[in-house]
């Protein structure tokens, strides 16, 4: 298996923070980068950046939404084989407000697309061609969010939720295939997204350093790769705790209502 030193690599929200910063770490002689982005001028800087590290790169600007272009764009990935790593990056967020007067219901469907359906619909495409070959590995980045829904931002811990547990289910079906699949469950990392999400932002940790951890990981091929510690500790507590009791800790550390 090929979980330390994969060659062809696939990154969408490869403009985000942690796309960024993967793109960059992995970026060397004899790699492929296949990166997906929205931002046409922020995509090329990465791609270049990963350029002068020695790496061949490939962007993409699809519509990762539309599912007739997303298999056009994947079945060209997979020739002359399936890439060895994909990691489904790509993602949104959205908040009830300062006023907490609830989430729009345009963005909520927008995130539940782009945070959740779209990981699953390339998952699902990649996950035969990968275990028909005997390799490979599929990577969902979902939160801590995942272990329990946030008050402020429920939408977006209910999409990470579902990551989770898909990546779960997947991991048990093409693990005896030689196929990895690893779920990715940061904390707060320094990105203009975390600087919009509502609540307190404890332990925040540099892209680059979540990077080198999230590579660490996979090359171990990781069920869950979570950080940083303790607040992943103490989210997964959140979960195994009676829920009341989750909900008033919540309250505690100012997760519960929104400041007006």
């Amino acid at each position: 298996m090929r979980f330390a030193s994969p060659r062809r690599i696939v990154i969408t929200g490869a403009t985000g923070a942690i796309g960024q910063a993967l793109a960059e770490n992995y970026a060397a002689p004899a790699c492929q980068l296949y990166l997906h982005g929205r931002d046409s001028a922020r995509l090329e800087a990465v791609a270049e950046r990963c350029r002068q590290r020695g790496a061949e790169v490939t962007t993409s600007r699809i519509d990762l939404q539309d599912d007739q272009t997303l298999h056009a764009w994947l079945e060209a990935l997979c020739w002359p084989e399936a890439p060895d790593l994909v990691i489904a990056n790509a993602g949104m967020n959205v908040a009830i407000g300062r006023e907490g007067n609830g989430e729009p219901w345009q963005k909520v469907s927008q995130l539940l697309e782009i945070n959740l359906r779209v990981p699953l619909a390339m998952c699902n495409y990649l996950a035969t061609r990968m275990l028909a070959r005997g390799s490979g590995q599929l990577v969902l980045m979902s939160s801590l969010a995942a272990f329990h829904g946030l008050p402020v931002t429920p939408s977006y811990s209910a999409s990470k939720a579902g990551l989770k547990a898909y990546a779960e289910g997947l991991r048990g079906w093409l693990a005896p295939y030689g196929v990895g699949v690893s779920v990715i469950m940061p904390g707060y990392v320094s990105s203009p997204m975390c600087d919009a999400m509502p609540g307190p932002k404890p332990f925040v940790w540099r892209a680059t350093r979540a990077a080198k951890c999230i590579r660490r990981g996979l090359a171990k091929n990781r069920a869950r790769i979570s950080f940083p510690f303790p607040l992943n500790f103490g989210c997964w507590w959140l979960a195994v705790l009676p829920a009341p009791l989750s909900q008033r800790l919540l309250q505690w550390f100012d997760y519960g209502e929104p400041r007006t």
